[in-house]
């Protein structure tokens, strides 16, 4: 027998079928693991009875939903391979994701109506051949096939395994270094041991009510939703994040754990009067992306409710270090140690481990790590060092096996959850015709954390701000664009002509 993530989900099915599974935060949908699982069956087989081939692209461009976590589970089922969209990319960088991936099938929702109608309208820049339209009207779009009655239309009986272990289940795309997006492949065997390594490392209770606020195509909201299968436990999906609605799910459906990016927890106990509503029931909250404050830490433990940093990436398919419940606040900066099924160094530039306190680059071993980038040979070498995963990322780790994460080799910026890489930036920016050179650097935000600044060298001095920040609306989506932009007669550069940005970070 082959090891098939979407047997994960027949599994728990038969094993517990009344079970609550699925909650919806924004409509009145509850699935039970039979429902939800008979949901992924019969969209698994309207597929196979369309000619979906083994390890054929499937792009999702959905807010979070059912249809989501119920087609994430048929395409593993049947071997297709799942491509997640970033709703909030731009048509550019979506057509430049489906041509990368080969994707032949695209199963979008209404929100996303415009956008997709664009990519249908530019023909052969992208190989999609099937439209399907997740929509509450009766009508559909003219070149697209209704998502509900080609799925109802199939049977529920579970869809014969032609798939599993080491074979591909999905590319998920991050932002590029050099510019444009790279795409992680997972297999079966990858996210398999992320789910076990997860669920032996945290620290889940028979019956608990996970609470997911992250958007599902990040490996954050992903990987969790695939445990809580696992676990048995029930997912109360928000489609969207919103601060007084997470206190009001709390209370409803007696939340026990859950996920979120700290400016999310932040905005949260800015909720006037947040005090109010119960959560005598919620334990803990695994919380990363980003630098926890140690403040907030603090403030939720004094509501009583633990916050576990966590470390990870999309390449090691979520899980590098976590921080257990006892040392939380004793060690308030660190985001813990390394997972169970992980190892985790601290290296020298030489590649030897750094001593205690010593910062240096952070190292993954594990058999949840990526197999590789998506036809990218050259970077997939450049990342692995004996089978060591380089994530880029400065840290140190202490003589305890704590790890703290100081800076990224890489220059991301972290927006409000999100990654964002300059290098990205810069290439749009420099297509616009008054521009010379630029760059981009985070600028702190009270309510982001950080938000790109473009530092520019125009050739043409009426050039204003403004028009800067307009080049960029159309190219990029809103959490990459700059924010501000500033012009200066030049940019420091190295011998070698890298941008030196720790000199435009302190000027």
């Amino acid at each position: 027998m082959r090891n098939n993530l979407g047997q994960f989900l027949a599994k728990r099915a038969f094993l517990s079928p009344d079970r609550e599974a699925y909650v919806d935060s924004h409509s009145e949908l509850r699935l039970t693991y039979r429902e939800l699982n008979e949901r992924s069956n019969r969209i698994a087989n309207a597929f196979v009875e369309a000619g979906v081939e083994k390890e054929e692209r499937v792009a999702l461009l959905l807010m979070n939903s059912a249809e989501f976590m119920e087609a994430y589970f048929a395409l593993a089922k049947i071997g297709a391979v799942v491509v997640p969209l970033n709703w909030r990319l731009v048509p550019d960088e979506l057509e430049f994701i489906l041509k990368d991936s080969g994707t032949r099938r695209l199963i979008f929702g209404d929100e996303f109506i415009d956008t997709v109608a664009e990519l249908h309208g530019r023909g052969n820049k992208t190989d999609v051949q099937q439209w399907l339209q997740v929509t509450s009207a009766r009508d559909v779009a003219f070149f697209a096939q209704s998502y509900e009655t080609f799925r109802d239309a199939a049977t529920a009986e579970e869809p014969e395994c032609r798939t599993g272990d080491d074979d591909m289940l999905y590319i998920m795309y991050t932002s590029g270094t050099t510019g444009l997006p790279k795409g992680v492949v997972h297999t079966h065997t990858t996210a398999i041991w992320a789910i076990l390594t997860i669920a032996g490392t945290t620290y889940y209770h028979d019956g608990d009510c996970y609470l997911a606020a992250l958007p599902m195509f990040h490996v954050g909201a992903l990987t969790p939703l695939a445990v809580n299968v696992y676990r048995g436990a029930t997912s109360v999906v928000m489609r969207t994040f919103d601060p007084v609605l997470a206190w009001e799910l709390i209370q409803k459906e007696k939340i026990t754990i859950g996920l979120a990016v700290p400016a999310m927890l932040s905005f949260m106990v800015q909720v006037s009067g947040f005090e109010r509503y119960d959560f005598s029931t919620l334990r803990w909250i695994m919380t990363g992306a980003a630098p926890v404050p140690v403040a907030l830490t603090r403030q939720y433990a004094g509501l009583g409710i633990e916050l576990l940093q966590v470390y990870g990436l999309t390449e090691t398919c979520g899980p590098a270090c976590l921080m257990d419940s006892e040392n939380a606040i004793r060690k308030p900066d660190s985001t813990g140690r390394a997972f169970f099924h992980t190892e985790v160094r601290v290296v020298d530039k030489s590649g030897r481990d750094c001593a205690p306190g010593e910062a240096g680059e952070v190292l993954v071993r594990g058999p949840h790590m990526m197999r590789e980038y998506w036809n990218q040979p050259r970077a997939t070498e450049e990342t692995f060092v004996d089978g060591w995963l380089r994530t880029g990322d400065i840290a140190t780790m202490d003589a305890e096996g704590f790890v703290a994460i100081q800076d990224r080799i890489k220059d991301m910026i972290i927006s409000g959850g999100e990654n964002v890489y300059p290098a990205e930036i810069e290439s749009v920016l420099q297509t616009q015709p008054d521009i010379t050179e630029a760059a981009v650097i985070g600028l702190q935000s009270a309510r982001w954390g950080e938000s790109p600044l473009a530092i520019i060298v125009r050739s043409n001095d009426t050039l204003t701000k403004a028009e800067v920040l307009n080049y960029c609306e159309p190219k990029l989506a809103g959490f990459k664009r700059p924010k501000d932009a500033v012009f200066v007669a030049e940019i420091p550069r190295n011998p070698s002509g890298k941008i030196l940005k720790r000199l435009l970070e302190s000027g």
